[in-house]
């Protein structure tokens, strides 16, 4: 349990957030004047700020307790979403980043509008909420009880509405500037947390070779067969990726911080600092859960499950003030990503259901909705917690899956969308609702798959890797015939918003730092190699 010194530490990381989250949303320069300025901080963000926000909102609970916990049960194979993300973080600064900030869009489902139909920015807007009430927000509560509750002693679901009730509070005053500017403290906090664990870890283990011969070499090749019931090479090769676009290049959740960027320069820039940090998260939390796994071995630690891999490397190994720290590190991660995910249900409910059924509102109105509305998604977070058992026994886990039923037709639409000024509106509203269909129904039926045989087994039972690829092929077969088959869109759909209508100088953009973005991107992309070559 956590000492007088640990306690000490955590209160005053509590102090440190609400001083941040107070400086830069009420100080008279940054003080928020209407509701465009407290969803985008006025977009003037500079690429830093951008980076740190994208790689300290996405690091939640499903890193720090998934990542781990997944890690001591299987291997460093989970790794490879982190992986993948560094080159998809780059598909979004190079590719979709231009578009975004050229049309002017406050959020993803307004490109859509612009790009097809309000019919798929109704979609969008509306299974985004679904989407974070399923993942985003039940499991970074989820979380966050986990932690309260194995480290601090504290009951789970009082656990869970102090991390709420706090992120909340800072969050509803500063809006997306508080958001970003704690986000960066956070980051430094969480990552020194992660570094100390994983040294302490090793140290208790005796070194890197006692790791590699307790946990055995099978766990740590990021390549497993394709038979591998969770992490099949194939499924990693062609379905992460479509879960990477999804979640890096369309979400309202990490590209509104994009949005938020001074110019392009920062925007891509931002993009190509968070690809180096999410090199991050195979060394900081998945091998401290094999490190877990080695010390069990070893019969150092035990475990009640596979995700208490990193609260137990916390309560066992660490003393008195590291573990204050690294706790505040395990917060600051669950704070950042709720935070986040508070401040884009706010902007999606505000800015694509209020104000387009009542454009006439206030920006006082406005603001207030998006606030009450978050709340009440909350609620549901907090309701749909023990029907996660239910899916997948492992956060991390249950996150991805979720995703790959929802992901396909939204990557589809978006990645099609601004590659060919031929599909229309038509074409996506069919894959959309192709996709919602199958995707609704594997839901259904993974639930249900217990009672069923034959065919709907196999449906159910598809590595969801697989499934995400699969539904991504019917989705944007979809899109593209019935585009075909129906009227040409209007110009007005596509100029500026496709590689074949947009001009060669957007967004003022600067011929010095595409230079220099240009090499860090080719940098980056030999990292990521050099660590497939490294783990395979």
């Amino acid at each position: 349990m956590l000492e007088y010194l640990d306690w000490i530490l955590i209160a005053a990381y509590f102090i440190l957030v609400f001083l941040v989250a107070f400086w830069s949303s009420f100080s008279k320069k940054r003080k928020s004047k209407d509701s465009s300025d407290y969803f985008l901080a006025g977009r003037n963000v500079g690429w830093f700020i951008i980076g740190a926000s994208l790689f300290a909102s996405n690091i939640g609970s499903e890193h720090l307790v998934g990542l781990a916990g997944t890690g001591a049960a299987s291997g460093v194979a989970v790794g490879q979403f982190e992986i993948f993300a560094s080159l998809i973080l780059l598909i979004l600064g190079w590719l979709f980043v231009p578009f975004y900030l050229k049309s002017g869009v406050f959020t993803m489902p307004e490109f859509l509008e612009r790009r097809y139909s309000s019919g798929a920015r109704w979609y969008l807007a509306i299974i985004s909420i679904v989407g974070y009430v399923l993942t985003k927000i039940s499991v970074t509560i989820a979380a966050g009880g986990i932690i309260f509750e194995s480290l601090m002693g504290i009951e789970f679901w009082t656990g869970a509405l102090i991390v709420v009730i706090i992120t909340g509070i800072y969050t509803a005053l500063g809006g997306l500037r508080a958001v970003l500017y704690t986000d960066m403290v956070q980051m430094f906090i969480l990552i020194a947390g992660a570094i100390t664990v994983a040294i302490v870890g090793l140290i208790q283990l005796g070194g890197i070779s006692e790791l590699y011969d307790h946990a055995g070499s099978g766990f740590f090749s990021l390549w497993k067969p394709m038979s591998d019931p969770n992490f099949p090479w194939t499924g990693i090769i062609f379905g992460a990726p479509i879960l990477g676009v999804w979640y890096w290049c369309t979400d309202q959740f990490i590209v509104q911080r994009v949005l938020s960027g001074k110019d392009i320069n920062h925007s891509r820039r931002g993009t190509i600092f968070a690809g180096y940090l999410k090199l991050l998260p195979l060394f900081l939390f998945v091998i401290p859960g094999v490190i877990a796994y080695a010390l069990t071995q070893k019969g150092d630690i035990t475990l009640e499950s596979p995700d208490h891999a990193l609260p137990t490397l916390i309560g066992t190994l660490l003393p008195a003030g590291l573990k204050g720290i690294v706790v505040a590190g395990l917060l600051a991660a669950l704070m950042s990503s709720l935070s986040s995910v508070f401040n884009s249900c706010s902007t999606l409910i505000t800015w694509d259901i209020y104000k387009k059924l009542r454009p006439e509102s206030t920006e006082k109105t406005l603001v207030l909705v998006g606030r009450v509305a978050t709340v009440v998604l909350v609620a549901f977070g907090l309701l749909w917690i023990p029907m996660m058992k239910l899916i997948s026994g492992q956060i991390y886990q249950y996150l991805q899956s979720v995703q790959a039923y929802i992901s396909p037709p939204i990557a589809a639409i978006f990645l099609i969308g601004v590659l060919s000024k031929r599909v229309n509106s038509q074409g996506a509203i069919a894959a959309l609702i192709t996709g919602f269909v199958l995707g609704i129904a594997r839901l259904i039926l993974e639930l249900m798959k217990d009672s069923i045989g034959g065919f709907l087994y196999q449906y159910a039972d598809l590595n969801f890797l697989h499934f995400a690829f699969l539904l991504f092929l019917i989705c944007a077969l979809v899109l593209v015939i019935v585009s075909y088959l129906t009227q040409e869109p209007a110009s007005q759909k596509v100029d500026g918003l496709t590689i074949h209508t947009t001009t060669k100088e957007v967004n003022n953009e600067d011929g010095a730092w595409r230079k220099r973005d240009f090499l860090l991107s080719v940098l980056l992309i030999i990292c990521v190699g050099l660590i497939w070559i490294y783990f395979s």
